[in-house]
């Protein structure tokens, strides 16, 4: 039996192309994944192609974990194949040549947005920067120089912001700082991957040489540096292949180009393109109102999904007279399906921005659902654990200050701010660490040697057993040695859940050494700083997903809320409208509609309780084009998948204004700090905190066993049992 025979005719074709660039454009949920996992296996056993020599790039660790399973469940050979991220393929690119680059070695330190801030709050506090806007300013310039892969001299002389000089001197200082302490940031994976194989022709080949076959999965995502490493890859042999689809291209804030999918047929003039239309993943109904949004959009190759799926429920359309009202609705309706059979994990609840996350989380808890907030604190950047990994990154890189800086007084040895400006004045620049392991050619105070001597021995004690240690024997040692049981043996619960947490960490590392044996100190860390939201969440973990969209692009789920759907909100308000920003926004809801398999549920809030005061809202333009509402009448609506919520939807926006003026000649006075009042849902409570009664007509509530809440008194139905 043939690789292709289970094909379809979309998927066969551009397996069977084997040679040469080809250009597939795949709908959601039309087996892109599938159509790459046969076309690797397809050149392996049927062409004879050898698996090292093929390349395939994606954009999470996930998604190359299942390709990688898929490809070896179908050939003997398929683990020799390069499946990789971007960005873990420039590490394998740069640890192997990196040193060609002046003042970098091989053992550098990959710095995740929080070591990044860290060094750029340091740069702020030199430059005297406090205005946030100003630094926000300076940020953004520092992404948008790396991710357009721009010549600095060119960019900066070209930039007309009133800040301009500034914030090209924070770039230099923000590089310099960066090869001080021989670290790179994300962007400069990319950029210095770049470097090497434009300005070294024996590693541009070598690598050329290497990949005689390339796939790209989700080309439409990426940025324009990543097209430049892909393009010059297959410079050679020519024979590349990408995925992807216009219409989920929805990171342009963070450098995709849409572009790239224009610049790809330049650049290869005989591409051949196919199509993937047809979706295995949703119902029809979903599907209808997918490519009813995104049939807006002028940025895209016009294609349709179609389905023979079932035809599938209506879609669910609901309307809150309040984001609280919203959230208890969604919270009710996962509970009802879960007593008819559905598990937890068959649940997204998304939204476009983290904001009204709060309240789903809080109706979560009421109804005892668990759940997981993805996009939230990960393990592995909370402080202790920061804490644990900076001996580790100071270890494998002596360089890295900033990893020095983290770990001289943590825990708390009695190293100061004072002693640590000392230090800093000696190394001018340099590497922190010297000065530390040679304090005799310093003209230190007795004191301060003493507090370095202490940390210096400590070192270098870890240094030698982490040589002569396996990874999950020196990461025992390394917890007990620095001393951090005793630190945060205190018994109050926040050190109890950070030696829980440090437990876990020493966990991760023994399961990272079995199931990479031999690995080494400096793959752990690489292991666990290129680890991306999406690659938590796991199979047979059984909780409500709550989300953004961005987070779960990827993902697909038996029933999912799309939520909020509000104008400001989604789409966000980015003060001022251009339409391609509308046009990414709108790509944003057909993804989110796109995850559902079998149940879509859309709602908005007609208020929604923002920046300390009750604001009322229009539902989203997209609700109109999907069909649920009218131009001129955003409360009523007009399509055959409309399905009658629970709410009362049948006023118009006057009802509206007419429902703010009455509720607010409601008297309030009488709900004052100390009141018993009495909630329909959430039984007796006490006022503890009426400081917003005057202001925004707004109280907090103590209802015992179901926590507190703060409500609106214009719309929560209180009665006053007993006044303070």
């Amino acid at each position: 039996m043939s690789i292709v025979d289970n094909l379809n005719e979309e998927q066969r074709l551009p397996v069977l192309q084997s040679e040469g660039a080809v250009l597939v454009t795949a709908g959601a949920g039309s087996g892109k994944t599938r159509l790459l996992t046969h076309r690797i296996a397809y050149l392996i056993k049927e062409k004879g192609v050898p698996p090292y020599n093929i390349l395939a790039i994606t954009f999470t660790n996930k998604a190359a974990n299942e390709m990688k399973e898929r490809i070896s469940r179908m050939v003997d050979c398929g683990d020799q194949v390069w499946v990789s991220t971007f960005h873990r393929l420039c590490v394998l690119i740069l640890r192997r040549f990196i040193d060609r680059l002046e003042g970098f070695t091989t053992n550098f330190t990959i710095y995740s947005d929080i070591e990044r801030n860290r060094v750029l709050k340091e740069i702020y506090r030199e430059l005297e920067v406090e205005d946030d806007d100003v630094r926000k300013s300076i940020d953004y310039h520092i992404g948008n120089l790396k991710n357009t892969n721009a010549d600095p001299d060119e960019y900066f002389s070209a930039l007309t912001n009133y800040n301009s000089e500034l914030i090209e001197k924070a770039y230099y200082m923000y590089q310099d700082a960066l090869k001080n302490s021989n670290a790179l940031d994300f962007d400069d994976l990319l950029i210095f991957t770049y470097k090497l194989l434009t300005q070294n022709p024996d590693v541009r080949e070598y690598y050329q040489d290497k990949f005689h076959y390339i796939h790209v999965d989700e080309f439409q995502d990426t940025n324009t540096i990543q097209y430049e490493i892909v393009r010059i890859l297959a410079g050679k042999w020519g024979n590349i292949l990408v995925v992807g689809d216009e219409d989920q291209c929805i990171y342009g804030w963070r450098g995709a180009n849409i572009g790239n999918i224009i610049n790809f047929k330049k650049d290869f003039k005989d591409a051949k393109i196919f199509k993937l239309e047809q979706n295995y993943r949703s119902t029809k109904n979903i599907l209808a109102v997918a490519n009813r949004v995104i049939d807006n959009n002028t940025q895209r190759l016009k294609k349709t999904l179609w389905t023979e799926n079932e035809q599938g429920g209506n879609v669910s359309f609901f309307v809150g007279n309040n984001d609280r009202e919203e959230a208890d609705h969604v919270a009710r309706t996962i509970r009802d399906l879960v007593t008819k059979g559905y598990k937890y994990s068959d649940f997204a609840i998304l939204m476009r921005l983290t904001a009204p996350s709060r309240l789903f989380e809080e109706y979560m808890l009421n109804y005892n659902l668990p759940y997981k907030m993805l996009g939230g604190f990960r393990f592995f950047e909370r402080a202790e654990i920061k804490g644990v990994t900076g001996y580790l990154r100071a270890l494998v890189n002596p360089r890295d200050n900033d990893s020095v800086l983290r770990i001289l007084n943590y825990p708390k040895r009695g190293i100061g701010d004072g002693t640590v400006e000392v230090i800093k004045q000696y190394a001018t620049g340099g590497s922190l660490l010297n000065i530390i392991l040679h304090l005799e050619n310093y003209p230190l105070t007795p004191a301060v040697v003493k507090k370095l001597s202490a940390f210096r021995d400590l070192y270098l004690d870890l240094k030698t057993k982490s040589e002569q240690m396996g990874l999950s024997e020196f990461a025992d040692y390394l917890v007990d040695a620095v001393g951090f049981k005793t630190a945060f043996n205190t018994g109050n619960d926040e050190d109890i859940n950070k030696l829980q947490n440090i437990a876990e960490f020493v966990s991760s590392v023994k399961d990272f050494e079995e199931n990479n044996p031999g690995s080494t100190l400096k793959e752990y860390l690489e292991s666990i700083t290129l680890v991306s939201d999406i690659d938590s969440v796991g199979e047979d973990d059984d909780y409500v997903l709550i989300s953004t969209v961005h987070a779960v692009k990827g993902l697909e789920f038996r029933v999912v809320f799309v939520t909020a759907m509000e104008e400001g909100l989604f789409p966000i308000n980015r003060g001022g409208e251009r339409p391609s920003d509308i046009e990414e926004e709108r790509r944003l809801a057909y993804v989110a509609v796109t995850r559902a398999k079998e149940s879509l549920f859309l709602s908005y809030s007609r208020s929604r309780f923002m920046y300390n005061e009750v604001k009322y809202q229009e539902p989203s333009r997209f609700l109109r084009e999907m069909g649920f509402i009218e131009k001129q009448d955003y409360l009523r609506p007009n399509s055959a998948f409309y399905q009658k919520p629970k709410a009362d939807t049948s006023s118009s926006i006057q009802n509206i204004l007419n429902r703010k003026i009455d509720a607010q000649k409601k008297d309030v006075s009488a709900f004052t700090k100390g009141t018993q009042v009495l909630h329909p849902k959430f039984g007796a409570g006490v006022i503890t905190d009426d400081s917003s009664l005057n202001k925004n007509r707004m109280v907090t509530i103590d209802f015992g066993n179901m926590g507190s809440k703060t409500l609106s008194l214009d719309y929560a139905p209180l009665q006053i049992l007993k006044r303070k």
